[in-house]
């Protein structure tokens, strides 16, 4: 995966995200931003990661994303280590 198709896939997923009511509420309340300010935010790398992180904290929302948008649950994680430039830890 490249860093241009990471980007992409982080704004389909926040796409998806915004499609899920209550999980997008929760993110929103987590990352302190409102509705409001997604559009804007949503070209900045370290708020997608952001997203990404959310959507990541659980194991149903990956397959349940992953599905919808027709990707593998490994591309999310791809594209969160690209996006965030390798600052993710890996223990394995």
């Amino acid at each position: 995966m490249q860093q241009e198709t990471a980007y992409v896939l982080a704004l389909r997923v926040l796409g998806w995200l915004a499609g899920q009511d209550e999980l997008f509420d929760s993110f929103l309340g987590q990352s302190g931003a409102d509705a409001g300010q997604v559009r804007g935010l949503a070209q900045d790398p370290a708020f997608l990661c952001a997203v990404l992180d959310f959507v990541l904290q659980s194991d149903a929302w990956v397959i349940g994303c992953a599905a919808e948008l027709g990707e593998r649950p490994e591309a999310l994680v791809q594209a969160r280590a690209l996006l965030g430039g390798g600052d993710q830890l890996h223990w394995t």
